[in-house]
């Protein structure tokens, strides 16, 4: 298995190889799979993390935008349901910028 610096060092030759004019069907076509496949499965993620905030959404009578204020402003306690959610929203924060990057680019 590779690290990710040997990944990254891949990415870099080809980078390079690509950037000095070299074309390969194959590698285009890896990197689409790829990328397919990363978008595919961070979809997913996204998706059951978004069933799990909706459900504390619906329980609670909060949108998380609200809930992350009073949480971070230590009025609502220590619910361990609020902390689970706050990870939860930092996770579904973490997952769009990750998806806007490969949908989009940086």
């Amino acid at each position: 298995m590779s690290t990710p610096a040997t990944t990254l060092e891949s990415l870099r030759r080809l980078e390079t190889l690509y950037s000095q004019g070299y074309q390969s069907e194959v590698v285009d076509q890896a990197l689409r799979d790829v990328v397919a496949q990363e978008l595919q499965e961070l979809r997913r993620e996204a998706s059951l993390i978004t069933a799990d905030i909706a459900e504390l959404e619906r329980k609670y009578q909060m949108k998380s935008a609200d809930f992350q204020e009073r949480f971070n402003s230590g009025t609502l306690g220590d619910d361990a349901d609020f902390f689970q959610w706050s990870a939860l929203n930092g996770m579904a924060h973490s997952l769009a910028r990750r998806l806007q990057v490969l949908e989009y680019g940086p």
